[in-house]
């Protein structure tokens, strides 16, 4: 195997299929990417890496001398290709050995077993497109309420509903809820379906496709084995889906609210990040909803304190106290230049809204479970 490319253009392939390799593969020979290259349509590499539950696949254009297929070291191929000098790269295999030449710099790289190296999963059939700078925002709002506990695996997840041209993203770690509502294109009018995606693998996916004009979603026939499948700009990406049944989460939105209050998001975010410099691990952040006003504060007792006082549109009186980390990571993701928090009293859980020009944003939903609080 030989074959020539533009620094950049390894770099830039390699970096994104390395992403997907696990941080402790259970076997060394899921750490390497398996390169394949042929001398069809003018000479083409494809670059691709696979650990049982995550694949990731990437085709570029390349001069090849002559064909074959290796399997290296993926992290190792990927630092040395992103420090190369900015020159065209070669690749040849040369016995047991890969030899990366670029300008004056020389790599040689042990290749590993290919034999031992798992078949790459198929991309299963299409069932829409959804514009991609859309869905990449649509995932980061939603996947900021997914649970990092691996011993909740349900809850690792973002759920994706399908039902025709309405897709729709949810995610709880039992604390707050974050659903996100959009529109795409199906491949069938009443397609229905639901897929539950590990949340750090579709924020990975989301963010490397950002950058394309639309994103293809894949999902396999139900019955067989679940996998998602994403594709876009010549790279392919599937996941295992979680297995089981997610809670009812939309039970935990309130039909009714006693109170609203509208402020500007970008000062409420401001002042939370200023009060929660006194508070003391999991301590809250409390904001009093006055007629006109919130009052936020933070600190107790003889420890540092710090208040804050912020104009509000505010419908009734009511306190209410969050966990200063999920408040913060909530109004990040509005996406708009006030908030609506929607509640009932200071134990109930409270609903945030983007608002824009006095239009709710409803296709946002930020539900915040408040911290108890003594006066």
């Amino acid at each position: 195997m030989k074959f020539m490319v533009e620094r950049d253009v390894l770099a830039d392939a390699v970096g994104w299929v390395a992403r997907a390799l696990p941080a402790r593969p259970p076997s060394p020979v899921l750490s390497g990417v398996r390169v394949k290259a042929t001398s069809e349509e003018g000479g083409q590499v494809t670059l691709a890496s696979f650990d049982y539950e995550v694949s990731a696949k990437v085709e570029i254009g390349a001069d090849v001398a002559q064909g074959g297929e290796i399997l290296v070291s993926g992290r190792l191929l990927a630092e040395i290709a992103k420090l190369l000098p900015n020159k065209p790269v070669t690749v040849e295999l040369d016995g047991p050995k890969v030899i990366v030449t670029c300008g004056s710099s020389t790599f040689t790289l042990l290749t590993m077993t290919l034999e031992d190296y798992p078949a790459l999963p198929s991309l299963p059939s299409a069932v829409g497109v959804v514009e991609a700078g859309h869905f990449a925002s649509a995932v980061a709002q939603v996947a900021v309420a997914a649970t990092r506990d691996e011993t909740l695996p349900l809850l690792t997840g973002v759920r994706i509903e399908i039902e025709g041209e309405n897709l729709t993203l949810l995610a709880t770690d039992r604390y707050r809820l974050a659903i996100k509502e959009l529109t795409w294109r199906p491949t069938s009018p009443d397609v229905s379906r639901i897929a539950l995606v590990r949340a750090r693998t579709l924020s990975e996916v989301a963010k490397s496709f950002g950058h394309t004009e639309q994103v293809e979603v894949s999902l396999t026939a139900p019955g067989i084995a679940d996998i998602i499948g994403f594709a876009a700009a010549g790279r392919e990406t599937t996941s295992l889906l979680i297995d089981g049944d997610y809670p009812q989460v939309r039970k935990l939105l309130p039909d009714s609210f006693a109170a609203t209050a509208v402020v500007s998001v970008q000062s409420l975010i401001e002042a939370v990040r200023r009060v929660s410099l006194v508070a003391e691990r999991n301590t809250p952040v409390q904001i009093a909803f006055n007629e006109g006003e919130a009052v936020l504060n933070a600190g107790t007792g003889d420890d540092a304190q710090a208040s804050e006082v912020l104009e509000a549109e505010v419908s009734s009186p009511v306190t209410v106290a969050f966990n200063p980390h999920f408040l913060l990571e909530g109004l990040s993701a509005m996406g708009a230049p006030q908030v609506r928090l929607s509640m009932n009293s200071s134990t109930k859980p409270v609903l945030f809204e983007g608002q824009n020009d006095g239009q709710v944003l409803a296709d946002y939903k930020y539900l915040l479970v408040p911290i108890r609080f003594t006066v």
